[in-house]
């Protein structure tokens, strides 16, 4: 085993889980668990930690807003409310309108089900990210991390090794490139590999240095 194998190794055993998985979302290809991974991409693309993020993302399922009907048929105050459960209080006022207008857009625009985004996209990454920043507050950084999430089960997008991703990799001293993770990473699912490497990314120095040198 090569001192790169070991480096990603270590790192898939530490942080080998999607975001969707740790808020969890039991990620398939239907309507539910697709637009609480829309919602969890839209927090966590704020700047705030992400452990609020998918904390929140629990909160508002705990709190019935399981799919676009349920957050749409909320109150902004019980939005407001299961945000600030989750921790998510530096921009809870202005998410809960925006996720209320969002479920809103989801269910006019998509009948509820993103699935109808994919199916438009038709494959073209480009087409699908400027289809889901109709969203209110789902910039380009959430549409990445959307893609990135859901790319196990939209498989046609995947590898999704963004910015942060390979910026998580360069930290650990692994390859900028994508075919090299890959390969590196065996024969774990390109989704799991690339949350590893954006928590690599994301966390403290001493973390990253672990991983560096198991």
């Amino acid at each position: 085993m090569t001192g790169r194998q070991a480096v990603m190794r270590e790192l898939l055993a530490s942080s080998g889980q999607t975001y969707a998985a740790e808020a969890g979302i039991r990620l398939a290809d239907t309507p539910q668990p697709l637009y609480r991974t829309l919602v969890l991409s839209c927090l966590l693309s704020a700047r705030i930690r992400a452990s609020v993020a998918v904390a929140s993302t629990r909160a508002l399922y705990e709190a019935g807003m399981r799919g676009p009907r349920q957050m749409a048929d909320a109150s902004w105050q019980q939005r407001v409310d299961a945000l600030g459960r989750g921790g998510y209080r530096r921009y809870d006022e202005r998410t809960a309108t925006q996720l209320g207008d969002g479920a809103r857009l989801v269910l006019d625009e998509w009948g509820g089900d993103l699935r109808r985004v994919r199916e438009q996209a038709d494959g073209d990454a480009a087409a699908l990210k400027r289809l889901l920043r109709r969203m209110p507050g789902l910039g380009p950084t959430g549409a990445d991390i959307f893609l990135r999430e859901v790319q196990d089960v939209w498989t046609e997008y995947a590898p999704c090794f963004d910015a942060k991703v390979l910026q998580g990799a360069e930290r650990l001293g692994l390859p900028r490139d994508t075919s090299a993770l890959l390969r590196l990473a065996g024969d774990e699912k390109p989704g799991v590999t690339a949350a590893a490497l954006v928590r690599a990314a994301l966390g403290s120095r001493r973390s990253a240095s672990r991983a560096a040198h198991p």
